[in-house]
């Protein structure tokens, strides 16, 4: 068994409104931060697990994306995992 962490990205689908990243962008240039186009935001998720293998791990992930951790009809999920 080898453990590997898992840094997983939700964000809300391009298609859909997202009302937090809105707030954020409108209000973002009374900070004095200009050139802000758009904010999306969303989701950061450590993980860690124990797998015989990358691919046993990836698996594993992708299961918890998809049953668990994202809503796939509002939400777009990337990960990537490193062995430790």
């Amino acid at each position: 068994m080898q453990t590997y962490k898992a840094n997983i990205r939700i964000l809300p689908l391009k298609e859909l409104l997202d009302p937090q990243g809105k707030a954020v962008a409108n209000n973002i240039g009374s900070l004095g931060i200009t050139g802000v186009q758009d904010v999306r935001i969303g989701k950061f998720i450590e993980l860690y697990l124990d797998a015989e293998s990358k691919s046993a791990a990836e698996s594993e992930v992708e299961k918890a994306c998809k049953e668990l951790l994202a809503n796939p009809i509002m939400e777009k999920y990337d990960y990537e995992i490193k062995e430790l």
